[in-house]
């Protein structure tokens, strides 16, 4: 004799499994507002900028683990697996705060290298490009005499920076984000330049602040 399911066992199997696979997809997303925080404290200790202190988080509150026990109804362990979940895959994402030694070192060579070119930076000859590097804006306002530094010290810069994007994609395990956390550090450089100062915009035109 053949023994049917409980329809309702089944549901419950087949929104478990279908769950799981979509928890491997919230897995591997970027999670853009993560980069945007570390972004924006990485870029005001090379520019300077004194760090905002963090806001704790007070939303999360201990589940009440009374609230378990086996008399949930097919509906309640549902909603209780999914949310399992969603707090698993929260919690696997990768933490943008993390701070390698050669994220530090870095850091460390940028915002050393950043007081030669502030001076650059205010007469208009570089600024901010697009990519989340230094480009060469107007050559003529510096003398031919430091012409030769200021392209040194720019291709030095955007060295470290192309560096610095790769070293946050891979200390997070995830190298191919390499062009997404280009992207969120060219806005942070961009809102972050001082009054007078150049930057690109995403079409490519130069804006001064």
């Amino acid at each position: 004799m053949i023994k049917r399911l409980n329809p309702i066992n089944s549901s419950l199997w087949l929104f478990m499994l279908f769950a799981l696979s979509a928890c491997v997809t919230i897995n591997v997303y970027f999670p853009a507002s993560q980069a945007e925080r570390a972004a924006e404290r990485i870029v005001d200790k090379i520019l300077g900028e004194p760090e905002e202190k963090p806001e704790m988080d007070k939303s999360d509150t201990p589940e009440d683990k009374d609230a378990w026990n086996l008399s949930l109804s097919a509906h309640e362990m549902l909603a209780a697996f999914s949310a399992f979940l969603i707090n698993d895959a929260t919690a696997a994402q990768p933490d943008f705060s993390v701070n390698t030694p050669e994220i530090k070192r870095l850091e460390a060579s940028m915002a050393s290298r950043h007081r030669q070119l502030s001076s650059f930076y205010a007469t208009g000859a570089i600024g901010f490009d697009k990519k989340g590097l230094v480009a060469i804006k107007n050559a003529k306002a510096v003398s031919l005499k430091e012409r030769g530094k200021l392209n040194s010290l720019v291709k030095s810069e955007n060295s470290d920076r192309n560096r610095l994007y790769s070293a946050i994609a891979n200390a997070n395990g995830h190298p191919e984000w390499e062009n997404q956390v280009r992207e969120v550090f060219a806005g942070k450089w961009a809102q972050k330049a001082r009054s007078g100062w150049w930057y690109q915009t995403s079409s490519g035109s130069w804006k001064q602040k």
